[in-house]
């Protein structure tokens, strides 16, 4: 491992996933209180806060509600697919130029004919509207018929050549099985990396924390980076490998503290690297 790796780029942004990571864990008094430390430690050292998330934006100001988390200037939600602004009045606004991008993705094969294409697979139930999006479709299978249910929309998506990658996966706290449908190669690191280009920020002052498998690809896309102490031995593995690999000798945090105490940790650290 290179350990002599020089970051010469103050930190100006943190940009974090929310559920197991900033978002305190429930009953856990010290995510409590390191929520309100964090918060002042941002503000004192002029970093930006950067929501990315796969809720969808209205889950997210409930998030921010319940949890009394500070309010962002930018949220990425939807797995993504929208980027969210705040507006000199305050109010949160979709960014535009973001969803032009997805739309040249997408030409061709709007989600709406899409969600006609799919009604032919067995097992697959559309989400709640309000977990739908202009560039994203969600639906719920059985846990235990998610391979079969994946075949089928990947035979669909080969017969049409779609223009859209699918995410399997189950819902940690209920169980359910999970099915997005997303433009070819969008994602939440997608999405970050096009806002840091949008918005001229050095990727080497971009902070990420994330806790799962799908903050994977941001973890290892080249900024610093936090995994949360309650992350699974297999992300904290595969992250490790990927900035050894790159030869990233001081991007990488392993916190060894859970969630929100976790992310104070992880900044802390990378502040002055």
């Amino acid at each position: 491992m290179n350990h002599s790796e020089k970051l010469t780029t103050n930190v100006k942004v943190l940009a974090t996933d929310l559920d197991g990571t900033l978002i305190p864990l429930a009953g856990n008094a010290q995510n409590q209180a390191d929520l309100v430390e964090l918060q002042q430690f941002l503000k004192e050292n002029e970093i930006e806060l950067v929501f990315v998330t796969g809720r969808h934006f209205a889950s997210v100001q409930n998030a921010i509600a319940e949890n009394k988390l500070p309010s962002p200037d930018w949220i990425i939600c939807d797995v993504g697919t929208t980027i969210m602004h705040r507006q000199s009045n305050s109010m949160m606004e979709v960014l535009e130029a973001y969803q032009a991008e997805l739309a040249q993705i997408t030409r061709g094969l709007p989600v709406d004919e899409l969600s006609g294409e799919l009604e032919s697979v067995v097992g697959i139930r559309k989400q709640e509207a309000e977990k739908q999006g202009p560039f994203k479709l969600s639906y719920y299978a059985d846990a235990e018929n998610l391979p079969q249910v994946a075949d089928g929309v990947h035979r669909v998506l080969d017969r049409l050549a779609a223009p859209y990658s699918s995410i399997i996966s189950v819902d940690p706290f209920n169980g359910d099985g999970l099915v997005d449908l997303l433009p070819a190669g969008v994602s939440k690191a997608f999405a970050l990396h096009w806002w840091s280009r949008y918005g001229k920020v050095d990727q080497q002052a971009i902070v990420f924390a994330g806790d799962s498998g799908n903050d994977l690809a941001a973890l290892t896309a080249g900024y610093r980076a936090i995994v949360v102490e309650n992350a699974s031995d297999e992300v904290k593995a595969k992250a490790r490998s990927a900035h050894d690999d790159a030869k990233w000798g001081n991007r990488l945090y392993i916190a060894t503290q859970k969630a929100t105490s976790g992310v104070l940790e992880g900044i802390q650290v990378m502040n002055h690297r």
